[in-house]
């Protein structure tokens, strides 16, 4: 098929180079444009469901607040705060 089109474009190596990326952008189009915006509803992404359920094992709450157990000023955090430049650190091993 792709030989067929190539032999079919006009006005020698040039003419069909320019032919080939006029058809390529076309057949981008189309599919943008006309064929996507067509077949988005009948795509399953935005098809999200919430429930009740935390997802939190033993959350019994229903999807509640729970306490941390360590307050957010004693938890280690692994980068500095202080700087948007920190050098990458090691981990122990």
């Amino acid at each position: 098929m792709y030989a067929w089109i190539w032999r079919k474009l006009p006005f020698g190596m040039a003419g069909k180079l320019v032919g080939s990326v006029l058809l390529a952008a076309a057949a981008v189009a189309l599919l943008w444009f006309v064929v996507f915006p067509w077949a988005e509803p009948l795509l399953p992404f935005d098809d999200v469901q919430v429930t009740q359920d935390s997802g939190v094992p033993g959350d019994d709450s229903g999807g509640g607040l729970t306490v941390p157990s360590v307050s957010p000023s004693e938890e280690e955090i692994p980068y500095s705060t202080h700087s948007n430049n920190a050098p990458p650190t090691t981990p122990n091993r």
